[in-house]
């Protein structure tokens, strides 16, 4: 007998916050599908950071090229880039199309087909399967092919939610930068084992979400 999936719901373009950072915190406590052949990957989104507009560290800085067009696309798509030729890392595009602004998705918990993920990620321990953005991709099999796909179609890969009590989230600054790193635009679900980087730099907390702008 199979067991029965997680009862995720996905989410459309008119739940995601217009703006990247709230879009950076909203999707903390989120949940992010593979669904393949052989079955569906699953896990919570526990870490994520923000790179607005303006930021010096985000590929869309420079402007729009034929490798970050994705990041310039409606909020909810997928940008997928290689990073020092070893790692994927799992983007999706924030602000309205055309501006060029986007969120990674740096970590999340294991929940839903797990020996599907472990056969990706071998002799792994659960706690290190996706904790890390290059790990994350890994796990669940992302790669350059979903580079501009639409993560609120509910097939594929795919973001949704499930009806519970909102996680306790906490705000930091990013890692693995050399510039702008004062910033608190790292984002994480307090208390979990799953966020990735040195835990002496997981402190701060939002009790509250921001406002959210309203979508033009």
């Amino acid at each position: 007998m199979s067991t029965p999936k997680l009862p995720i719901v996905p989410l459309t373009r008119d739940e995601l916050p217009v703006d990247t950072i709230e879009l950076a915190r909203f999707v903390i406590g989120k949940y992010l599908v593979h669904d393949v052949p052989e079955g569906r990957m699953s896990g919570r989104i526990v870490e994520s950071e923000a790179y607005p507009v303006g930021d010096s560290t985000s590929h869309a800085f420079i402007g729009r090229r034929p490798y970050n067009g994705s990041m310039f696309l409606a909020p909810g798509h997928a940008y997928v880039r290689l990073t020092y030729g070893l790692s994927w890392m799992l983007n999706m595009s924030a602000e309205a199309e055309d501006t060029g602004a986007g969120i990674l998705l740096r970590a999340i918990e294991p929940l839903e087909g797990l020996p599907l993920i472990e056969a990706r990620r071998p002799s792994i321990a659960l706690r290190d399967l996706a904790r890390g953005p290059g790990r994350l991709t890994m796990a669940l099999g992302v790669g350059q092919t979903f580079d501009g796909w639409d993560l609120c179609s509910g097939r594929g890969l795919w973001i949704g939610a499930i009806e519970r009590d909102a996680v306790p989230i906490g705000v930091t600054t990013r890692i693995g930068l050399s510039r702008e790193m004062h910033r608190p635009l790292r984002f994480f679900e307090l208390g979990s084992v799953f966020v990735s980087g040195p835990q002496k730099l997981l402190v701060g907390v939002e009790e509250k979400p921001p406002l959210r702008r309203k979508r033009k």
